[in-house]
C-alpha cells in the first residue's frame, strides 16, 4: 500500500488532532482514540437473520472482543427453532418484530436468500434498524436513515483471483492512465 506518513496524519486530523510530525504518536492513546470513533467502547447488541451455515458461523465469531454481542439467531426453517448457536437458541423469523421492539438491536446480520433479502431490509426499517450488515447475495436499497454495509463473498473472491493472478506484474491505475 504506497501509503506516505503525511497521508496517514491528514487522514487522522479528519477525526481531531492525534500527533505532530517529527514527534510521533502516543499509539496507545491514538488506539483507544480510534475506536471511540469506531464506537468500540460500547457494547452495540446485533442479531443475525438466516441461521444456515454463514449465519451459524457468524454467531460463532467472536465479535464481543470488539464490542458487538450476538443476541439473537432468526431463521423461517422450524427444523432449527430451539437448537443453540454459540449459547444463543434461534428464534422463528415471525418473532423478529417482538424482539426488537423489547430488545435495543443496535445491527442486524441478513445472511438470508436473495430473494427474502429486500423485503426484510424493509420490514427491519420500519421496526426501527438503522444498521444493516448484508451478506445475501444482493444490494439493499433502503432509505438514507438506514446504514447499509453490503458483503458481496463472490465479488471479494473474484478480487483474490485476480490479485492472485496478477502478482508481480505491473499494476495499472486511473493516475498511470492519466500520467502518459
Amino acid at each position: 500500500m504506497k501509503v506516505t506518513a503525511s497521508q496517514i496524519r491528514q487522514d487522522l486530523n479528519n477525526f481531531g488532532g492525534f500527533g505532530q510530525q517529527g514527534y510521533g504518536y502516543n499509539v496507545e492513546y491514538l488506539f483507544e482514540e480510534i475506536g471511540k470513533i469506531l464506537g468500540l467502547n460500547t457494547i452495540q447488541n446485533m442479531i443475525i437473520i438466516g441461521a444456515g451455515n454463514l449465519g451459524q458461523a457468524l454467531a460463532n465469531y467472536d465479535f464481543d472482543r470488539i464490542g458487538f454481542k450476538v443476541i439473537g439467531i432468526f431463521d423461517a426453517n422450524p427444523r432449527l427453532e430451539g437448537l443453540a448457536v454459540h449459547g444463543i437458541e434461534i428464534k422463528m423469523v415471525d418473532e423478529l418484530e417482538e424482539f426488537i421492539k423489547t430488545h435495543e438491536i443496535h445491527v442486524a446480520t441478513l445472511t438470508v436468500p436473495k430473494k427474502n433479502a429486500r423485503t426484510l431490509a424493509s420490514q427491519l426499517e420500519e421496526w426501527g434498524i438503522r444498521a444493516i450488515w448484508n451478506f445475501a447475495p444482493t444490494d439493499l436499497h433502503v432509505s438514507d436513515d438506514v446504514c447499509v454495509k453490503n458483503v458481496h463473498l463472490d465479488e471479494s473472491l473474484m478480487t483474490l483471483s485476480y490479485n492472485f493472478r496478477n502478482r508481480g506484474k505491473e499494476k495499472y491505475s486511473y493516475h498511470s492512465y492519466m500520467d502518459d
